[in-house]
């Protein structure tokens, strides 16, 4: 319906072209027939037979045109065929009076019939265009015998009149040919370029919306495309003078000296690696480079789920299996401690099975959550008025000495996550917060930000702590599986908070903050991002 409704259009705004044109036409060759009637040019040529009847048809033909082109300015695009055929009508009888008034065919003024039904068959259907060829047909041959009826005129009049006619039909048939195959080709290539234009917005769309970063870059390494995530993943690479564009085009320009060097690194700034693959576009002046922008570490992680996915099973049933003896020996041991005949040595050994044993359940919890971990169900919703609501909730679990100061964004900021999955991120990273700043400062403080990075395009929470932070080289390895540092904790507190924020396209790593104290920063996909 919306190309139908196109072409319509479109033929409506080239018919009133059409119109415009051919009525600057009808001023003009009125003008012209009142100037060769006015001058010695053509004197005895035209109007010869009634002077009168001549001159009174062209001024009136003239004014009459001057009021139509006039009109035709005022008005945009409402054009009919009652208006056409109008037009065309005024003209077949201005032509024949003019004809009539110069003595006949001979003065030449018939063929200009020729141009006035040609444009009838442009501007009308076939059946319309054929009726005014066959009524100037019909006109002028009427005309002629009325001529020799009187005496005026003679047979080769007549025959002049049928040629005329036969010329007037020939030049309608072939025009009104033309236009229809070239209405049909001008239909054809409109639907075409309409089909273009969506597929190159559609493609526009997917582009914008790949989690997989796309650069293009010309012969100058001048950007000539960016999506989304690549300015997320790059920031802004492309600021004039800026570290990473000299960085970027070095690399650039390295690949294009040995193309066999399939990828290569850059660094990112949230301290992780970015993997770069490019690929050559040929155009007609000059090659253009595709770059492909992922994020090496997700590429490692999913390495890594490849081996996770094949233990899972096995862990899940493992730890199904250890749940029972354990359960068992950590019952016999609180048995045990109750007992009045142990001795202090023997209490401070159940008391060890016991913490080992609530240490290795909490592990196996962790293992089964995984295993049994949900789908994330995103929905959109403002982080301001969230945090709110969590925060409220998490102090009531939270010990009574903890201090948590939210600083909200001062504008309401969109995200899409799962709610109950990004409430157990926090509540991990929270907690870890407030025990790494225990140790440190003897408070327990944890400080949670959010805001909008503009350069990123993505909504940032940040969760602050008083603590050391995390070791250099310890920094690549604490969001692996049963990686601890500490002495209790199981290895999987960050694994799963990372997991879950990757399940909502979130990221999730550590850096330090503006004030460079240690931080846990997710940056969020952007609200309207489709899942």
């Amino acid at each position: 319906m919306h190309t139908a409704a196109s072409s319509a259009s479109g033929s409506t705004l080239h018919h009133h072209e059409l119109l415009r044109i051919y009525a600057f036409y009808r001023v003009a060759i009125a003008l012209i027939l009142l100037g060769i009637f006015t001058s010695d040019i053509g004197k005895g040529a035209v109007g010869n037979t009634a002077p009168a009847l001549y001159l009174n048809t062209v001024i009136a033909y003239a004014a009459l045109n001057f009021g139509w082109l006039l009109h035709l300015r005022r008005v945009a695009y409402r054009t009919n065929t009652g208006q056409v055929g109008l037009i065309l009508g005024c003209d077949i009888l201005a032509f024949l009076l003019l004809i009539q008034a110069s003595g006949g065919l001979n003065s030449g003024l018939g063929y200009l019939l020729l141009i006035n039904c040609s444009v009838g068959s442009m501007l009308l259907d076939r059946r319309m265009g054929a009726f005014f060829a066959a009524v100037a047909s019909i006109a002028v041959i009427g005309q002629q015998l009325y001529g020799l009826i009187l005496g005026r005129a003679d047979t080769q009049d007549i025959v002049s009149a049928g040629s005329l006619g036969i010329l007037l039909f020939a030049t309608v048939s072939t025009l009104q040919y033309l236009s229809g195959r070239i209405r049909s080709a001008t239909l054809r290539a409109d639907q075409q370029s309409r089909q273009a234009a969506h597929l190159q917005r559609l493609a526009q769309q997917i582009i914008e919306r790949m989690r997989t970063g796309v650069l293009v870059m010309d012969a100058a390494n001048k950007p000539e495309l960016i999506n989304r995530a690549a300015r997320q993943l790059l920031g802004e690479p492309l600021q004039p003078g800026g570290d990473r564009q000299a960085e970027l085009h070095r690399v650039v320009r390295e690949w294009r000296r040995n193309r066999n060097r399939g990828s290569a690194l850059l660094s990112a700034d949230n301290g992780s690696e970015l993997r770069l693959n490019f690929a050559k576009l040929r155009r007609e002046n000059d090659d253009s480079t595709l770059v492909f922008v992922e994020d090496n570490r997700k590429l490692t992680q999913a390495a890594q789920k490849l081996k996770l996915a094949s233990l899972g099973h096995l862990t899940g049933s493992i730890a199904h299996e250890v749940r029972n003896p354990l359960g068992a020996i950590s019952h016999a041991a609180q048995l045990l401690s109750e007992s009045d005949s142990l001795g202090d040595e023997d209490r401070h050994l159940t008391s060890i099975i016991c913490r080992h044993s609530q240490r290795v359940n909490q592990i196996v919890e962790n293992v089964m959550q995984l295993s049994r971990r949900r789908p994330a169900v995103p929905q959109r919703n403002d982080l301001n008025r969230w945090l709110e609501q969590f925060i409220a909730d998490f102090r009531a679990g939270a010990p009574k000495d903890a201090q948590i100061r939210l600083q909200l964004s001062q504008r309401p900021i969109s995200a899409r996550f799962d709610p109950d999955q990004l409430a157990q991120v926090l509540t991990n990273l929270c907690n870890n917060a407030l025990h790494h700043s225990h140790l440190v400062t003897g408070r327990r403080e944890v400080d949670i930000t959010v805001y909008s990075n503009s350069g990123r395009d993505c909504a940032v929470l940040d969760v602050v702590d008083r603590g050391r932070g995390v070791l250099p080289e310890h920094r690549d390895k604490i969001f692996d599986p049963f990686f601890t540092t500490g002495q209790g904790g199981s290895g999987l507190g960050l694994y799963i908070a990372r997991e879950l924020c990757e399940a909502n396209q979130a990221n999730l790593y550590y850096c330090r903050s503006d004030d460079n104290k240690s931080c846990f920063r997710i940056e969020f996909a952007h609200a309207d991002k489709l899942f």
